[in-house]
């Protein structure tokens, strides 16, 4: 029964994540949708718009590898790759 429970908390954090994830990437295209807008209307050009997007745009990627990144695999396959070179050894 309890490691029912404990999947079950680990199933409903990484749903959490993966929603938080998915209002931060709409937020983004909205906002920066917006600020493009403003942009070209203000200007003749593309000047000052795509700076708040590529900053933003960094703090997306590294939200997206922390949501999507699965620890749990990562440290599985370093094991695996640590017990076939101990097998070779031998």
């Amino acid at each position: 029964m309890t490691d029912d429970v404990e999947l079950r908390r680990l199933a409903e954090r990484r749903a959490d994540m993966k929603l938080a994830f998915r209002s931060h990437l709409t937020a983004y295209l909205i906002v920066n949708a917006g600020l493009f807008a403003i942009d070209w209307v203000t200007s003749p050009g593309i000047d000052w718009a795509f700076w708040p997007a590529i900053g933003w745009g960094l703090g997306l990627a590294s939200h997206a590898v922390v949501t999507f990144a699965d620890p749990v695999a990562t440290r599985e396959k370093l094991i695996e790759a640590e017990l076939r070179k101990l097998r070779e050894r031998r």
